[in-house]
């Protein structure tokens, strides 16, 4: 039979999404693309550090740890092939089992998310960020700054999502920042048994539902719904969830509330939102990213 990923959840990462390497890209950004390389092959044998990401691609590719491949890793990376044998042994090191990876030296990669059928794209160049969101995949920006992940959940993996223009389209966001909160309030009161459109990280969601469907006794999926939404606009988040017929584990309406404090004490492996603002905030506790979408983010 013909090797596939159809039937496995696919996370595209880029190196320094996965390692830290912020020392070596600073000679990359520099413009000294040889002194770079030549840099990571003296480095070869020795492993980088975790990067932001690690923890959530750890803990994703346990649920192969008995015997079925359900989740697929790839490198997807501007590196050099000679730089992307210092990643792929890296990976080694660290017990991160890769197979595959994709190095363009300098080019954008993001256009071979489409034949790795990608439900997750995470790396630090903001416009392969853009250009995949562009093209319909789940996309964010890693900020290298963010606080890594706790481990206190070993068994599971955690994430939080934002939910206007992150799991739901940004429709709302587009009335409350035209109209305010009263006609935001109102609009989705007047709406509230409408689903919302999907946003560009329902594709994951759905996939993280289906690899919690697929069973592994070792490994559970923890979800939360972090939005700065407040009663009575809840009810048509939450109903746009049971139209999807997606459970998620926490909801937090924190009407306005810093979401900082809030996801500290949730401890995700990763947080999405599309607000720079609510994400350098939230990465002062927890590994964050920036979902380039929706009006907030239009020029």
């Amino acid at each position: 039979m013909p090797v596939t990923l159809e039937d496995k959840l696919v996370v595209a990462i880029s190196s320094r999404a996965l390692f830290n390497l912020e020392e070596e890209n600073k000679i990359f950004e520099a413009g000294d693309n040889e002194g770079y390389m030549k840099l990571q092959l003296d480095r070869i044998d020795e492993p980088a550090a975790p990067g932001i990401a690690s923890s959530l691609i750890r803990k994703l590719l346990r649920f192969n740890d008995d015997g079925v491949q359900r989740v697929e890793v790839v490198i997807l990376s501007r590196n050099d092939p000679v730089s992307g044998m210092r990643i792929f042994k890296s990976s080694a090191a660290a017990d991160i089992k890769l197979q595959r990876g994709v190095f363009t030296q300098g080019r954008p990669p993001f256009g071979y998310l489409r034949p790795l059928r990608a439900h997750l794209f995470l790396s630090v160049n903001a416009q392969d960020v853009r250009e995949a969101l562009a093209a319909g995949f789940p996309a964010a920006r890693v900020l290298v700054e963010s606080v890594k992940a706790s481990d206190a959940w070993p068994n599971e993996v955690r994430i939080a999502f934002d939910g206007d223009a992150v799991l739901f389209s940004d429709e709302a966001e587009r009335v409350f920042q035209a109209e305010g909160l009263d006609a935001f309030q109102a609009h989705e009161l007047s709406k509230a048994d409408l689903p919302l459109p999907e946003g560009p990280f329902k594709p994951l969601l759905m996939a993280l539902h289906r690899l919690q469907m697929a069973g592994n006794a070792q490994m559970r999926i923890r979800t939360a719904l972090v939005t700065a939404r407040s009663a009575p606009a809840h009810e048509r988040a939450i109903r746009t969830l049971m139209k999807w017929n997606i459970r998620v584990d926490e909801a937090m309406f924190l009407g306005g509330l810093p979401k900082g404090e809030f996801l500290r004490e949730f401890e995700p492996d990763f947080f999405f939102d599309d607000q720079t603002g609510h994400v350098d905030a939230a990465s002062r506790h927890v590994p964050a990213g920036h979902v380039s979408s929706g009006i907030s983010n239009e020029p």
